[in-house]
């Protein structure tokens, strides 16, 4: 194990004088220890995986869209539990030049109404670079978070919530937060890859950005179905290493103050308590091994600790015993997904074969 001193002189930073918590090795617990950690204490247990009911409906017409080189589908995903049904559309467009694919898949934290990801290419935007993604014989698929469950504070009780918790004023303080909800969005999304014959379902890549880097790693880490996690300036609570004292970063007092219900109520007992842990999210990138992993950053994204998500991303290197299986990048710039993060993430997969 680390000290934390002696972590942050060698890195020529600092950290919180009043800790004597040592930084864990990453390979000292194993990842059944670490993965329910993580769940315990930062984003809360599921009351449902797959469930019984469960339907993938055509919601539009297959057209043949991008001048021809690919067949967009739109399909309306219906699940149902105890107390209700809800539905989402996953959005994808399948390469004509390759057959099965290998895709991948965004988890679009941005409102629809911001068309971040117009369906019908009206409005194209970096964040979801179709026409790219798919001239590198990739499919592009995506949905809407909201779609999910809302990104605003009711409780947990609106979206995916309300199908399978009966609404109550208490729920256990470990219980399944937001961020854990789109998760499982992404896996019902991969319950759909592997019925459709046009996408390799052995390489499928999960992508997000800020909240939803957040939300892909941990769609990742419970989902080893997916074979390659891509980890956007995702921060606090994603891949920025708390151990690290980085004064313009956001820390978890102020994320679970602004965002409690993205959590398990339990996250809100480490506040103010980052160097004193310990566990640190170096553990819960390792959780990806022996899969693909790229961790993203931009240079001017203080907010994100940009050099926590570094260092965090290279003490995970030591779960791989191929460590070229995990990237780092950081580009110019602040808060974004660019197509050069794309870019990067595309080039990773194609070295290894994708």
């Amino acid at each position: 194990m680390i000290k934390p001193l002696m972590f942050a002189a060698a890195l020529g930073l600092t950290l919180s004088a009043l800790s004597e918590t040592p930084l864990k090795d990453v390979n000292a617990r194993t990842r059944e220890e670490k993965v329910n950690l993580f769940t315990d204490r930062e984003f809360g247990r599921r009351v449902v995986e797959r469930p019984e009911h469960l339907t993938f409906i055509e919601a539009t017409p297959a057209r043949e869209m991008l001048e021809g080189a690919a067949i967009r589908k739109q399909i309306r995903i219906t699940y149902g539990g105890p107390y209700g049904t809800n539905s989402f559309i996953v959005t994808a467009f399948l390469p004509k030049v390759r057959n099965p694919a290998p895709a991948f898949l965004l988890i679009n934290n941005r409102h629809p109404d911001l068309k971040q990801a117009d369906p019908d290419r009206v409005v194209k935007k970096e964040f979801w670079p179709v026409e790219e993604i798919v001239a590198r014989g990739y499919a592009a698929v995506m949905f809407h978070t909201w779609d999910v469950a809302p990104d605003w504070n009711t409780g947990c009780t609106e979206g995916v919530f309300a199908c399978f918790e009966k609404k109550a004023t208490y729920r256990p303080t470990n219980r399944w937060g937001t961020l854990s909800a789109w998760a499982w969005g992404a896996s019902r999304v991969m319950d759909w890859i592997e019925t459709e014959p046009a996408i390799d379902r052995t390489k499928v890549a999960v992508v997000g950005h800020s909240r939803g880097g957040k939300t892909s790693l941990w769609t990742a880490v419970t989902d080893t179905r997916f074979a390659y996690a891509c980890v956007n300036d995702s921060g606090c609570a994603g891949a920025k290493l708390n151990h690290l004292d980085l004064p313009e970063s956001e820390h978890i007092a102020r994320i679970v103050k602004t965002f409690p219900y993205w959590f398990c109520m339990d996250y809100v007992d480490c506040a103010n308590r980052e160097a004193d842990l310990d566990f640190d999210q170096h553990e819960l990138l390792s959780c990806v091994a022996p899969r693909l992993l790229a961790v993203g950053s931009g240079a001017d994204d203080a907010w994100a600790g940009p050099e926590g998500e570094r260092k965090a991303t290279e003490l995970a290197k030591e779960a791989w015993e191929d460590t070229t299986r995990v990237d780092y990048h950081v580009r110019p710039g602040g808060h974004g997904l660019k197509l050069v993060d794309w870019q990067a993430y595309m080039d990773h997969a194609a070295r290894h074969g994708w």
